[in-house]
């Protein structure tokens, strides 16, 4: 299988960054798009940026200009630059990757257990 590790949320005022990681691990054969969702307790995850093996980028219209996502092949890992934080960018932060596990014929959506992004005003 596949296990991602997330790192780098914590506290942080508004008008200030944090970059996120999360490194994939595991049986991987080939990883395809990976991207960083948000979920409030009681809210709908929302997709905030993608990024396919070749580097094509997505981002949600309300972290456009301020969220920069990235990655590393060689690594397996998706990075989330955040910029100009604001007090609405409070969420518990997930990677997601589209992976296909050595010996498996098909693509598995995989996450990460999620870190958490406080925005003080």
């Amino acid at each position: 299988q596949v296990q991602l590790v997330e790192s780098g949320g914590g506290l942080v005022q508004a008008g200030g960054s944090l970059r996120l990681s999360c490194a994939a691990s595991g049986s991987i054969f080939s990883i395809s798009t990976m991207g960083w969702y948000r979920q409030a307790p009681g809210n709908r995850s929302e997709s905030v940026a993608s990024i396919t093996y070749g580097g094509a980028t997505n981002y949600a219209d309300s972290v456009k200009g301020r969220f920069t996502i990235s990655r590393d092949n060689a690594k397996n890992t998706v990075y989330l630059q955040m910029n100009s934080l604001k007090p609405g960018d409070t969420d518990v932060y997930f990677c997601n990757a589209r992976a296909r596990v050595r010996g498996g014929d098909s693509w598995s959506s995989f996450w990460g257990q999620g870190t958490q992004v406080p925005v003080s005003s």
